[in-house]
């Protein structure tokens, strides 16, 4: 008997698997039904579909003994999938859940938010008592990622939210950020993904004796009316570009539109690939400084085989073992064929690096190739893109689409395809090309490299169609010019889909994220080069951001 992990196999469980490792707990995995007789604690952890997780305890024939091991009354926590399947079905799929919690599953509606809901938000206990060793804490900031709930409705599911243990509000919806009742434990959010505060849940939860968890109450049905703003923070994501070397050694590189090689004749690595650190060690670096997310993008050769890449997938599993944030990778997410001729679905390349322990990828110029297809095609979708295969699977949420676009500057009376896009330059702009002039904004592939026949509002449309769940905005023009970011391009993104939007290229100064969040309302903002050259702290950042009025976590 002891604590066991479930994994229905599709959903990442390394970073839950890391955390209770890091944390001094041991645990076994069920590989078949007969271990839910040895387990005295179960664990159900995953990020996904609701359709994935179910389908994937039928296929292993483990859906029904872990209904039996539930209603055994032996300890249970589930975290975000492992708590939407305790309810009876989710708007999500035609399929039905475990039924141990009788309400639905329902998707946030995007009236005044985006969605997924995506980020760090508080979770408010239904209790007044003062918070057990364990339990929700009322003071910390969670880690959410998910466009399905279970709202707070006392009124029409009375038995359900006896269930209820906090509530978070995401726009002017409330739903049940966690359960708690008899045996089981459920959080919506991701405590192996919300820094101290999670770790500190978890390990005070497995730290306590298993009859601690066998008796909870039911929690007493109370009204609760949404708050006028709710408490969803701004997101600073910290973001390496990880390159081989000449000498073949994977290193975090930054250049300037795109050109990482040392250009300054005078260092003695003049020519070479800028070399500002060593992976692994910056993203523990930046989860120290208070990073809530982490990207890890592959820019090297590697990535046109991205399963033979074992420096690349050991990054991952390196980082994944010390960070205890969101961590995105990017670079080769595609359809792809290994040299010895056999296919690799994007799925299955996306899946590879979910197992190592990334919590959502990054598509950058497969993402523009299948929004050419998508229209080619009349926008109808066939299922077949990078975005659609991995988002069936594992939710939108798990879906960045990372755009590179740059300016094609046009005369004042332009009257092409791209009229209604148009950005117009102020007759007094810093910049002389701005003055009387107008452009629209042109997506590129590769690197920046090429140009094609695709603006970027229509990128950003046909992705969000196809099913991507969040935009990481890049500008060629600002990139590494520390002019700040391109607010034009940011905010005409921002106003044309309904998905959260990453701001990223030219910050110079912690003023410019203030002046991003300000005057677009992006959900997050990036950068790299001036963290990874400490010009600007993540510290300083979000300290000139609370005093502006901009909620970060703390």
């Amino acid at each position: 008997m002891g604590l066991f992990l479930l994994d229905y196999g599709a959903g990442n469980v390394q970073s839950l698997a890391n955390s209770i490792i890091a944390l001094g707990h041991t645990f076994q995995w069920i590989t078949d039904p007969a271990d839910f007789d040895s387990a005295s604690t179960l664990v159900f952890p995953g990020v996904g579909a609701f359709a994935s997780a179910i389908g994937g305890l039928h296929e292993r024939g483990l859906f029904e003994p872990l209904r039996r091991y539930i209603l055994s009354g032996r300890p249970y926590f589930g975290i975000c999938i492992g708590m939407q399947v305790l309810f009876e079905s989710s708007a999500e799929a035609d399929c039905e859940g475990l039924g141990i919690i009788p309400c639905p599953i329902e998707r946030f509606d995007n009236v005044d938010k985006t969605v997924p809901h995506m980020g760090w938000n508080a979770a408010e206990p239904i209790a007044s008592a003062p918070n057990a060793s364990g339990d929700v804490d009322a003071n910390a900031y969670y880690y959410f990622v998910h466009s399905y709930c279970a709202k707070y409705n006392p009124e029409v599911y009375p038995e359900a939210m006896h269930w209820a243990h906090s509530t978070t509000q995401y726009g002017h919806e409330l739903f049940l950020s966690s359960v708690k009742k008899g045996n089981v434990f459920a959080t919506q959010f991701h405590p192996e993904k919300s820094g101290k505060a999670g770790l500190k849940l978890l390990d005070e939860w497995l730290r306590q004796p298993e009859s601690a968890h066998t008796h909870a109450p039911p929690a007493p049905l109370i009204k609760r009316v949404p708050s006028p703003t709710h408490k969803l923070t701004k997101r600073i994501v910290a973001c390496m570009d990880v390159r081989a070397n000449d000498a073949g050694d994977l290193v975090v590189t930054k250049g300037d539109q795109y050109d990482v090689r040392e250009k300054d004749t005078a260092v003695k690595s003049a020519g070479a690939v800028r070399n500002l650190g060593k992976p692994v060690a910056l993203a523990a670096r930046y989860y120290a400084e208070g990073a809530d997310e982490l990207c890890l993008l592959n820019i090297t050769s590697f990535r046109h085989s991205p399963l033979r890449d074992q420096p690349m997938l050991a990054v991952v599993r390196a980082a994944a073992e010390t960070v205890f944030v969101p961590l995105t990778i990017g670079g080769g997410i595609k359809d792809t064929v290994d040299p010895d001729g056999t296919p690799r679905p994007a799925r299955e390349v996306a899946a590879t690096y979910f197992r190592a322990g990334a919590d959502k990828v990054s598509i950058g110029s497969e993402a523009v190739y299948a929004v050419e297809r998508l229209r080619a095609a009349g926008y109808k979708k066939d299922g077949h893109s990078a975005i659609e295969q991995i988002a069936r699977a594992y939710g939108n949420q798990a879906v960045v689409v990372s755009i590179d676009p740059r300016r094609v500057y046009v005369d004042s009376d332009y009257d092409g395809p791209y009229k209604a896009e148009l950005v117009r330059g102020a007759p007094d702009a810093a910049d002389e090309r701005e003055r009387g002039r107008a452009w629209w904004y042109q997506c590129t592939v590769s690197g920046g490299r090429e140009a094609r026949d695709v603006s970027v509002v229509e990128l950003a449309k046909g992705v969000e169609l196809l099913g991507a769940g969040e935009i990481l905005v890049n500008s060629i023009d600002r990139d590494g010019t520390g002019r700040g970011f391109d607010l034009d391009l940011v905010a005409l993104i921002k106003r044309s889909v309904t998905i959260p939007v990453v701001a990223s290229s030219g910050a110079g100064t912690a003023q410019h994220f203030v002046d991003v969040f300000k005057q677009t309302g992006v959900e997050a903002a990036l950068a790299a080069g001036i963290f990874h050259r400490s010009e600007v702290g993540i510290k300083e950042v979000k300290t000139l951001l609370k005093e502006n009025g901009v909620n970060v976590r703390r």
